[in-house]
């Protein structure tokens, strides 16, 4: 293979084009990773991967007709040949709906430099601790399951109309599972570079489980005082979050469409003045700080492509004030424009309380660790349903005093922002769920007065 920068890609597939208006994303990707079993390593490697997308904008009578075609380990070779197959794509589609003008504008800063990698020299001070892990589990006859994964992907992004942008996005997570008597228990965490991983403080919040779930308690399904941490809130609130597109909410599709016509926005969701926003920019959850589109959808454009991105609430104190907004449905639902962003942050007033604070407040109710195989049953009410997973405790007069079996919920993360009771203290978390998706988060736990445990489940 003849191998060609990323940005030379870019430049390459633009240069070929005939097509009236042209895009191109080059994304260059290395990962990490290492996996352990039974408090041993087990496998470490390094990746390395490229794709090439091509987006060929073809002039119509009436409108523009869009080709979009992506491809991995394209060579210089390949080149020509993906971007005549973008505007083949092109020359059979018709005009389409969300046509808008190209983003214009010069050449980032970095442009010209090469990617960004990662390698295992990324785990250099997470290892040696994961190795005492190892050992302090092995003496208190506990195992340790799991794995660590960084990548970082530099995206190069170009248009016809002199558009060169560039990012750098490291993503890196930690999934802990321990086993032991009191049965099986779940950490994880997000992060950029490994640096901030406190390997220590997660296995010790492992054997503090495990040790509440040596005795076990069995309970019926029914409603319960139940406080979820914030990985459980940040798994609820991304799907809330996905599906708060503004065009579907126009058109009636979802709970965020208003009866009779038009969306929700404006209404009072929440009962207590919480903020669910996401920034490009936030501490530690920083992101792409442009629109990067592969493919038109009804939440995405291919015409946004280099739409600068800002901090944006989309709830504020309880209200519903934006939601996810290509240039087309902006225009179409009469409010900002307010793409997504790939972060979110919960917050509520005051800072709120730490977990272990809201936990000795609490005089009976459920405390959960992680929800899982997370489904939507009704887009009108946004209504899911789930498991709990690895570890659903009894909190009784202030303290944990028990494991209980798993339960399956139904709730809606709309409906649930209604029945608030406390919103606690913001912490960077990583959603069980959606971590191969979504791993830039913060959110606090939360108190629901009567959180809906439909029924028993047998899952562990």
């Amino acid at each position: 293979m003849s191998v060609v920068k990323p940005q030379e890609a870019v430049e390459r597939a633009l240069a070929l084009s005939r097509s009236d208006e042209c895009v191109v994303i080059a994304e260059e990707t290395s990962t990490a990773n290492l996996r352990w079993a039974g408090n041993t390593l087990t496998t470490n490697g390094v990746t390395r991967s490229n794709r090439l997308t091509v987006i060929a904008l073809r002039g119509t009578g009436d409108g523009v007709a869009a080709g979009v075609v992506s491809r991995a380990a394209v060579d210089a070779g390949g080149i020509e040949d993906l971007v005549r197959a973008a505007e083949a794509d092109a020359a059979g589609n018709e005009p389409a709906e969300d046509a808008a003008p190209l983003v214009s504008g010069g050449p980032a800063a970095g442009w010209d430099d090469d990617p960004a990698e990662t390698g295992i020299g990324v785990f250099e001070g997470f290892a040696p601790a994961l190795g005492e892990a190892f050992a302090a589990a092995q003496a208190g006859g506990r195992r340790l399951y799991g794995f660590a994964n960084h990548t970082l992907t530099s995206t190069f992004l170009g248009n016809s109309a002199g558009l060169r942008l560039r990012h750098d996005q490291p993503t890196g997570l930690v999934e802990l599972n321990a086993k032991g008597a009191g049965g099986s228990a779940w950490a994880g965490v997000g992060t950029r570079d490994f640096t901030d991983v406190d390997v220590a403080a997660l296995t010790g919040d492992l054997g503090r489980r495990l040790d509440w779930g040596e005795r076990r308690v069995d309970l019926p399904a029914g409603r319960y005082e139940t406080i979820l941490p914030p990985s459980a809130v940040a798994d609820l609130m991304i799907y809330l979050y996905w599906s708060a597109g503004a065009q579907d909410a126009q058109d009636g599709r979802t709970v965020f469409s208003a009866p009779g016509g038009g969306t929700r926005v404006g209404e009072r969701l929440a009962s207590l003045p919480v903020t669910l926003s996401s920034d490009p920019s936030a501490a530690g959850l920083e992101c792409a700080p442009f629109v990067i589109a592969h493919a038109s959808s009804r939440e995405s454009s291919v015409f946004d492509n280099g739409l600068a991105l800002g901090a944006t609430d989309w709830i504020a104190d309880g209200a519903l004030t934006s939601l996810t907004q290509t240039r087309h449905s902006a225009e179409r639902t009469g409010l900002p424009l307010t793409p997504g962003i790939d972060n979110l942050a919960m917050r509520g007033p005051g800072g709120g309380a730490s977990l272990e604070d809201m936990v000795a407040r609490t005089e009976r109710g459920l405390l959960l660790t992680c929800l899982w195989y997370i489904r939507e049953v009704d887009p009108q009410r946004l209504l899911l349903t789930g498991l709990t997973r690895d570890g659903v405790y009894l909190v009784e007069n202030g303290e944990v005093v028990g494991a209980v079996n798993n339960f399956r919920f139904n709730e809606s993360p709309v409906d649930l922002l209604s029945r608030l009771a406390e919103v606690g203290g913001t912490v960077p978390t990583l959603p069980r769920e959606w971590s191969d998706y979504f791993t830039r988060a913060a959110m606090p736990a939360v108190r629901v007065g009567d959180f809906n445990m439909s029924t028993v489940s047998q899952a562990s």
